[in-house]
């Protein structure tokens, strides 16, 4: 039995990942420290579900603490390894900037340490649509660059992207950067939308829509964004043999380094998006309409002809099916 070391896996994305792995036969050790950034017993109870398997074995382990990365490593010597640990979240950024750098830069230069210094056939790390930032050209192309984020949260994604190639070049690791669009589904963040949204909609309480609901998001499924992370992890990246340094395209390289987006691709105006979670509630919203919020972006549109050309994947959830699967998970998660 093969294994693999998945980062974050007490987390939303994490967590299905390694639900996935363990159905598709991989040994899974899952990296998380259960940060208390939102309710740890959501955490706690997807962390339950993933030990009912024998073949996960739960590693409670803090990003920073290279010692302990590195003997569990050397304990377990993974394959491969999929990291989707981090500090997420735009607005919280604005608050507490440094734990973004703790978490999301020094934690992901031990992953790329680990990598170096223990034989992996490919790492893959999460990414996000937010490093676009600014970038108004849609759909949004890693083929364009990204050079002006509008968080912090984006920049030290960013910075990960650019850390990633400086090993791929140095010390030829295949590494794969995937920029996740606007994912949700069961088992979400209590800090994301569409949880926001269902549970103030089922407790009566207003919905606070930013920027009048004038945005755009390309919502995308959990199923299809763990889909195309286990197809790309599968296919480790390799050196482009036409790429030039006097037209550089920031999507490949010379080294083994690659940038896929994953996303639906077919972006959805917020309101349609709240029209949906009252029909999935059946309950009216309560809307209450609020200006942009800073580090926000307007519209959010992926470009994923690259993704469907390497794995012939491409997201399809239509966001009606997605929502209501979410909310039928929270009535039953939450008792309402």
């Amino acid at each position: 039995m093969n294994t693999i070391l998945v980062t974050g896996s007490a987390g939303f994305i994490g967590y299905h990942v390694c639900q996935r792995l363990l159905a598709d036969g991989w040994h899974v050790v899952g990296l998380d420290c259960v940060s208390p950034y939102y309710d740890p017993a959501l955490k706690e109870a997807r962390v339950a579900r993933l030990r009912r398997n024998n073949h996960f074995t739960e590693a409670r382990i803090r990003l920073e603490d290279r010692a302990a990365v590195f003997a569990l490593m050397g304990t377990h010597a993974p394959q491969r390894i999929i990291h989707l640990a981090a500090q997420p979240g735009v607005r919280y950024s604005l608050d507490e900037p440094q734990a973004y750098v703790d978490a999301n830069v020094t934690g992901f230069l031990t992953i790329l340490e680990a990598a170096r210094h223990h034989t992996v056939d490919h790492l893959v790390y999460a990414s996000t649509s937010s490093v676009y930032g600014l970038d108004e050209d849609m759909p949004l192309s890693p083929h364009r660059g990204s050079n002006h984020p509008v968080s912090l949260y984006a920049a030290t994604k960013k910075a990960n992207e650019a850390m990633a190639h400086s090993y791929a070049h140095l010390f030829q690791i295949p590494l794969t950067g995937l920029r996740f669009f606007t994912v949700y589904g069961p088992w979400a963040r209590p800090d994301m939308a569409l949880f926001k949204f269902t549970r103030a909609i089922l407790a009566g309480e207003p919905v606070e829509i930013y920027n009048h609901g004038k945005m755009l998001r390309d919502f995308t499924y959990i199923d299809d964004i763990v889909e195309g992370i286990v197809r790309i992890a599968d296919r480790p990246a390799t050196a482009n043999p036409d790429w030039n340094g006097r037209a550089p395209d920031p999507a490949t390289s010379a080294a083994p380094y690659r940038i896929y987006n994953i996303g639906n691709s077919e972006p959805v105006e917020l309101l349609a998006y709240v029209d949906a979670i009252e029909k999935a509630c059946g309950i009216p919203a309560k809307r209450k309409m609020m200006p942009l919020q800073p580090g926000d972006v307007l519209a959010t549109w992926a470009d994923v002809d690259d993704l469907i050309e390497s794995t012939g994947f491409r997201p399809q959830t239509r966001v009606e099916d997605g929502v209501k699967a979410f909310v039928d998970w929270y009535r039953d998660f939450y008792g309402v």
